[in-house]
């Protein structure tokens, strides 16, 4: 008998002047959570490349894939206490190229939001967007 493996997913970390781009999810897990873009990696596909794909999927933004910033795990479970969702995330940093963010794919609203009020956690997010960006920021200096 085989054993369930998590998921690879990533997620596109888009920081332009005092703002990081965010989409709020339409689906779960962390449905009506802002969150950064982000989703499965398909099978052969780099996780850089996963990254730009998914970024302008959800937002309609380009953007040219940097390092990767930070490696999490986003576990859900159902009412039972059982594991309903398992995805390792790993986020890339993005450099934005061109475009205004507009929800797509599974993203109710896409935007630029103050970097203040995500690391202050301001907003309903999902676990570690707050954390993952000060990575991104401590990576930029």
């Amino acid at each position: 008998m085989s054993l369930p493996v998590p998921r690879l997913a990533v997620l596109a970390v888009v920081v332009r002047g005092d703002q990081a781009l965010l989409v709020r999810r339409a689906n779960p897990p962390d449905a009506g959570l802002w969150g950064f873009p982000g989703g499965k990696v398909d099978w052969g596909e780099p996780v850089e490349a996963a990254a730009l794909r998914e970024l302008a999927e959800e937002t309609g933004i380009t953007a040219t894939a940097g390092p990767v910033l930070a490696c999490t795990d986003a576990i859900s479970r159902d009412e039972t206490g059982a594991i309903a969702f398992h995805y390792h995330l790993v986020a890339v940093a993005c450099h934005w190229q061109a475009g205004a963010p507009q929800a797509g794919d599974d993203a109710l609203e896409a935007a630029w939001v103050a970097q203040d009020d995500i690391l202050s956690e301001a907003l309903p997010l999902s676990a570690r967007v707050a954390e993952v960006l000060a990575r991104a920021l401590a990576a930029q200096r």
